[in-house]
C-alpha cells in the first residue's frame, strides 16, 4: 500500500522521525522518545506537522446559515477572524465529526476537519449543500500544510519570524494575513495540546518555516511526534473522533454538551435527537478515574461493576505530566457516583479504578 506523505516527509527524515502509518499517511510517532517529546510541550515548546489534517472552504452567499445548519454550536455568534470547535452530528445525534470552523466572513468559512475523515466530511457537506443554493464547498486539503507550535514558550519563538504582534492574537482567533519566515499563511492561537500555542497553515515553504521556526527556538523546541500529541491531548481531556465520539456516542454522552446549543432558535442536523436525549436523561455518561491498581487503561478496555460489565475506556494512558494512569470511560449512567470503585479488565483481570474529578491537566493561565 502506498502510504501518503506530507510535505514535510524530508524533514521528519533528517530529524529522525520514526515513521510509521497513520491513517494511511507516513507519518513521524516519535523523534527522541514519547515521554521526553511530551514533556518539552508543556515545559517550552513543540513542533508538529499535522498536514494530514483536512480543510474545506465554504463560501457563498448562504455559507452562515449552511455552517450553522451543519453544526452544534452557534456560528452566528462568531466575529470575522475568530475561530470555534464544534461538532458534526447525524440526525439520530451521533457524530460525524468534530472540527474546527474559522470565520473569515459571513461568506466565507475553513471547516479543519479529522484526517481520517475528510472525504467522509465532505460528500456530507456537500450532500446538504445543494439545498442551499449558490454556495461552494470546495476540499483544499491538498493544498495546505498545517504546523503546530505548542508549549508555554511557543509566543516567544514564533514572533522572533512573524511579521505580527502575536500578543495582540488572542485564544481561538486568528490572523489571515500573517508572514512566518517571509511566507504567507493563516495564523490561529489554537492546537491541540492544553498547551498555549499556533497553527500555521501554508500552501508552500512549509520545509522552510518548518527549518525556521526550529531555529528560532533553539534548545526551547523541539519536532514532537504522534505519540506525544495523543498523551498531550488526552492528559489535557480533549476528545478524539473514534474514541470519546462516534456514530454511536453523541456529544452529550462524551461530556461536550457546552459545544452544542440546543437553546438557539437555529436548527441544525441532530438537534431534535440531542434535544429528546437531554430531556429524557443519558442512559450513558463519560467519567473520568485513575487506576487504583497497576496497569494502564487501553481504549476499548471493559469496564466491570461486581462482574456486571457497565461500559468501556474511551481513552487511557499514563500520564506524564502527573505521574498517573489515567483514564476516560462510558458507563451506564446509574454507576456514575463520585469516588465509587469499579474494574477495569487489562488483559483478562479486574484492575481496580475510581471515578475522580480535577484529575486531568490544566495549564497555569
Amino acid at each position: 500500500m502506498n502510504l501518503k506523505r506530507t510535505r514535510l516527509y524530508g524533514m521528519h527524515k533528517k530529524h529522525g522521525g520514526k515513521l510509521i502509518d497513520f491513517g494511511g499517511w507516513e507519518l513521524p510517532v516519535q523523534y527522541e522518545g514519547i515521554i521526553k517529546e511530551h514533556h518539552m510541550v508543556r515545559q517550552k515548546a513543540g513542533l508538529f506537522d499535522v498536514s494530514h489534517m483536512g480543510e474545506i472552504i465554504i463560501k457563498g452567499e448562504k455559507a452562515e446559515d449552511f455552517v450553522q445548519y451543519m453544526v452544534t454550536n452557534d456560528v452566528k455568534a462568531l466575529k470575522d477572524h475568530q475561530v470555534q470547535y464544534a461538532l458534526m452530528c447525524y440526525p439520530d445525534g451521533g457524530v460525524v465529526d468534530d472540527l474546527i470552523i474559522y470565520k473569515f466572513s459571513d461568506q466565507h468559512y475553513l471547516l479543519v476537519v479529522n484526517a481520517s475523515n475528510t472525504d467522509k466530511d465532505f460528500d456530507w457537506l456537500k450532500q446538504y449543500s445543494l439545498t442551499f443554493g449558490q454556495l461552494s464547498v470546495e476540499n483544499v486539503s491538498n493544498q495546505y500544510s498545517q504546523l503546530a507550535l505548542q508549549g508555554p514558550k511557543a509566543e516567544e519563538i514564533l514572533q522572533k519570524i512573524c511579521d505580527i504582534d502575536l500578543k495582540n492574537l488572542k485564544h481561538f482567533w486568528f490572523n489571515p494575513q500573517a508572514r512566518v519566515a517571509g511566507s504567507d499563511c493563516i495564523i490561529s492561537r489554537t492546537g491541540y495540546t492544553g498547551e498555549d500555542g499556533f497553527e500555521i497553515y501554508l500552501t508552500e515553504q512549509a520545509d522552510v518555516v518548518w527549518e525556521e521556526v526550529l531555529k528560532a527556538g533553539g534548545e526551547d523546541v523541539a519536532p514532537i511526534g504522534l505519540g506525544a500529541r495523543d498523551t498531550l491531548r488526552f492528559e489535557a481531556k480533549l476528545p478524539l473522533y473514534g474514541q470519546e465520539i462516534d456514530q454511536d456516542i453523541s456529544p452529550l454522552e462524551a461530556g461536550l454538551g457546552f459545544f452544542v446549543k440546543l437553546d438557539t432558535e437555529e436548527d441544525f442536523i441532530g438537534k431534535t435527537a440531542l434535544k429528546s436525549q437531554k430531556e429524557s436523561g443519558l442512559g450513558r455518561v463519560t467519567v473520568q478515574f485513575e487506576m487504583i491498581g497497576k496497569g494502564i487503561p487501553r481504549s476499548h478496555y471493559k469496564v466491570q461493576k461486581d462482574g456486571i460489565e457497565i461500559g468501556w475506556v474511551t481513552s487511557g494512558a499514563f500520564a506524564p505530566t502527573q505521574g498517573k494512569n489515567i483514564g476516560l470511560a462510558i458507563i451506564n449512567r446509574e454507576y456514575n457516583q463520585k469516588d465509587s470503585v469499579f474494574d477495569i479488565m487489562i488483559r483478562g483481570k479486574k484492575v481496580p479504578a475510581k471515578i475522580n474529578s480535577g484529575i486531568f491537566y490544566k495549564r497555569n493561565q
